[in-house]
C-alpha cells in the first residue's frame, strides 16, 4: 500500500479545491429551508460550485447522478437527490467533492432542517465532535489504525455506533485513494502505516444510533442501519503538515 506524500504545491491546490467544498456547504447550510426538494438542493450545490470555477467531482462518479449526496432522517450516506421534500425537524446530510486544477476536495456535514429534537442533537454532534476530536489527535507516527480506535472510541462513549463497511479515504488527483480509514478497529491498533507529514486524507465519522450493520436501498446507493433509525454523518480532509493536521475544507 503506497500513502502518497504530496508536496506543498499539492497541498496548496488540495486547500484550494477544498476551500470551494466549504463555501459550498456553508451556502447551502444557510439557503435550505423546509419545503424544498432534494433535486433543488443539488442544483444549489452543483450552480454554486461550478459559480466559483470547480467541477462537481461526484456528477458521474461510479454512475452517481447528482452533484451533492443528499442524506435525510435515516440515510447515513450516499442519498441520491430525487424530488423528496425536506420538512421541519428532518436531519440532512450533505456531501459534496469539488474538482479543481486535477485536484480533489471532499467534506460532509449533517444539519438541522428547522427544530429537531435534542436526541438528534446528540446525534449530529457525535459525527461532528468525534470528527474534530480525531483531528486534533493526528500526528506523524501514529498509525491509521491508532486513528480508526480514537473514532471507534469516542463514538460508543456518546452511546452510538459507527456505520461498518464503509470508511474515509486517502484523496488527492483521484477522489478515493490509499489508506481506507475505517471508523471502527478491525485487528490491532499497532498495526499498518503510520501518519507522515505531507499525507492527505479524509477522515469521516458515520455514526449510527443501534446497530452499525449497513443496508443498501433499493436505489444502490444510499445507506441505512439496519435499525432503521436516524444517522448522521461529517468529513473532513486534512493535510498533514509540520507534524499536525491541518483543515483543507473550511470555509
Amino acid at each position: 500500500m503506497a500513502i502518497a506524500i504530496r508536496k506543498p504545491d499539492e497541498i496548496a491546490k488540495l486547500k484550494r479545491a477544498g476551500e470551494i467544498v466549504g463555501k459550498t456547504l456553508q451556502y447551502l447550510q444557510n439557503e435550505i429551508k423546509p419545503g424544498m426538494t432534494l433535486k433543488e438542493i443539488d442544483a444549489l450545490g452543483e450552480a454554486y460550485i461550478r459559480e466559483h470555477g470547480a467541477e462537481p467531482s461526484f456528477k458521474g462518479l461510479y454512475g452517481f447522478t447528482g452533484s451533492v449526496c443528499t442524506s435525510v432522517n435515516e440515510v447515513c450516506i450516499h442519498g441520491v437527490p430525487d424530488d423528496t421534500v425536506i420538512k421541519e425537524g428532518d436531519i440532512l446530510g450533505l456531501d459534496i467533492g469539488t474538482k479543481l486544477d486535477g485536484y480533489y476536495g471532499d467534506a460532509a456535514i449533517t444539519m438541522a432542517v428547522g427544530k429537531i429534537s435534542e436526541e438528534d442533537e446528540a446525534l449530529i454532534a457525535c459525527a461532528k465532535d468525534a470528527l474534530y476530536y480525531a483531528i486534533d489527535a493526528i500526528k506523524p507516527g501514529l498509525r491509521f489504525k491508532e486513528l480508526t480506535k480514537i473514532l471507534e472510541d469516542f463514538i460508543t462513549q456518546r452511546g452510538f455506533v459507527p456505520l461498518r463497511d464503509y470508511c474515509g479515504h486517502g484523496i488527492g488527483t483521484k477522489p478515493h485513494d490509499e489508506p481506507n480509514i475505517p471508523n471502527y478497529l478491525e485487528g490491532k491498533p499497532n498495526q499498518g502505516p503510520k501518519i507522515k507529514n505531507g499525507m492527505v486524507f479524509c477522515l469521516e465519522p458515520m455514526v449510527c444510533q443501534k446497530s452499525g450493520n449497513p443496508v443498501l436501498l433499493e436505489d444502490q446507493w444510499s445507506v441505512i442501519s439496519e435499525d432503521q433509525l436516524r444517522s448522521a454523518h461529517y468529513e473532513h480532509q486534512v493535510a498533514v503538515v509540520d507534524g499536525k493536521a491541518v483543515i483543507l475544507t473550511e470555509a
